[in-house]
């Protein structure tokens, strides 16, 4: 093998580490230090190391371990320098008697959630740090879910690293009576985490599929810590729910054509979509409402449910979807639940009456100015009402606030309808 084949495989190994393996290696680091920071540092280093090492010495059989070594002694070396008393020395003995496996790294993701999620850390940065120590997301990523700059939102992270350090918070999953206060953190970042992988529909980039994967892993993983909380439960029906329609999104345009052409909720093939996934959901949701305290998570999930119901029979059941949009509206106050909630009155009333929704709701647009489902929504409202000229004023807005290609092109398509 050339050198340059050399470099690229250590490249494509340690990328490939980075987006599996980032989270759980920082995990593993910062329970044993306390600082987060070093430990993203120190793991840092490694990969740096990894780069300049790997492509004449050739990849390890583990390079999870081998990174976490390399990392390992960095802190070692770094905790040497800075510190020279006695409690220090019991704490780098510590370090040092806390060895890692060479096939077998402990998957300590969940106690860091919960660690983030600690009341020393202000509330409006706990789930953003989640992300970005857990998940490996950057500040500017975590800035856009959050509608902040990353600038300040690389101020608020850095500052909460600093209070883990300084409060010397725990890297463990709390005790039973501790955990309701921490859970609503943990399952917003979950969410947020496969929200975000979620935007690569096809699955042509292999980041964002790890991130979606991952936040089904931790879902699954908070279920076995906690089988009976009912907002757990009814989190991870929510993503199985989403994760089974993730084949039906998107199609070919033709036989001979590639292009990947978008496909709404309402014109899939239920028979792309993943049957087991759906069933798994559907028995997790059961469990959930077993405990007659709905929450916003369960009731997403049983939302997406009557959705997979209506398309599978054909029965209507707008009555039922805007009536769980009630509920879910009343818990959350959230301006997106409003949207979806006026949309389900266009479809049980027609458009008028989502439009006078909406009109009622005089701060929804300035709200959700920057939210291309609005515009697109407000489009096919106001299309289907006649108000053209309108409609095609939101579709071009929707249209320029849209990343993803294939729906880009199904927006433009109904825009070019428009003005035919």
């Amino acid at each position: 093998m050339n050198p340059g084949d050399s470099a690229q495989r250590a490249h494509a190994t340690a990328d490939a580490v980075a987006r599996r393996s980032y989270g759980k290696l920082v995990a593993y680091l910062a329970a044993r230090t306390h600082d987060v920071e070093a430990a993203e540092d120190a793991l840092s280093d490694a990969f740096a190391a990894a780069l300049a090492t790997w492509p004449a010495r050739g990849c390890p059989a583990n390079p999870e371990a081998w990174l976490l070594i390399a990392a390992r002694r960095k802190l070692i070396d770094n905790f040497r320098t800075q510190h020279t008393n006695p409690v220090a020395t019991e704490e780098l003995d510590r370090m040092i008697a806390a060895h890692p496996s060479e096939t077998l790294i402990p998957d300590e993701r969940l106690a860091m959630m919960f660690a983030c999620a600690h009341p020393a850390i202000d509330a409006s940065v706990r789930a953003p740090l989640i992300l970005q120590v857990v998940l490996g997301l950057d500040a500017k990523a975590i800035a856009a879910a959050f509608l902040t700059s990353p600038v300040a939102m690389g101020k608020r992270l850095v500052r909460a690293k600093t209070k883990i350090r300084e409060a010397g918070v725990p890297f463990r999953v709390p005790e039973r009576s501790e955990l309701p206060s921490r859970l609503d953190t943990v399952l917003d970042a979950i969410y947020a985490a496969y929200s975000e992988g979620w935007t690569d529909p096809a699955a042509t980039s292999a980041a964002l599929r790890d991130l979606a994967e991952e936040g089904l892993f931790l879902a699954r993983l908070l279920v076995e810590l906690m089988p009976d909380e009912p907002e757990a439960l009814g989190l991870l029906a929510l993503l199985l729910h989403t994760e089974a329609r993730r084949q039906a999104r998107r199609s070919k345009a033709s036989e001979t054509d590639e292009t990947d052409v978008f496909v709404p909720l309402n014109r899939q093939d239920p028979a792309l979509w993943n049957a087991a996934l759906i069933g798994e959901a559907e028995a997790f949701l059961k469990r959930a409402a077993a405990s007659g305290s709905p929450g916003r998570f369960q009731l997403q999930a049983a939302l997406q449910s009557a959705h997979v119901y209506r398309i599978r029979t054909g029965r209507n059941n707008w009555a039922d979807v805007v009536a769980l949009y009630d509920m879910l509206l009343a818990a959350t106050g959230s301006p997106v639940v409003a949207l979806n909630r006026a949309v389900a009155i266009g479809e049980l009333e027609g458009p008028a009456a989502a439009l006078c929704e909406l009109d009622q709701k005089s701060d929804l647009g300035t709200r959700l100015i920057e939210y291309q489902p609005y515009w697109a929504a407000l489009a096919d409202l106001l299309a289907r009402t006649g108000a053209y000229s309108e409609a095609q004023h939101a579709y071009s807005v929707a249209i320029g606030l849209e990343r993803d290609t294939a729906v880009r092109r199904f927006l433009e398509q109904r825009l070019a309808f428009l003005l035919k």
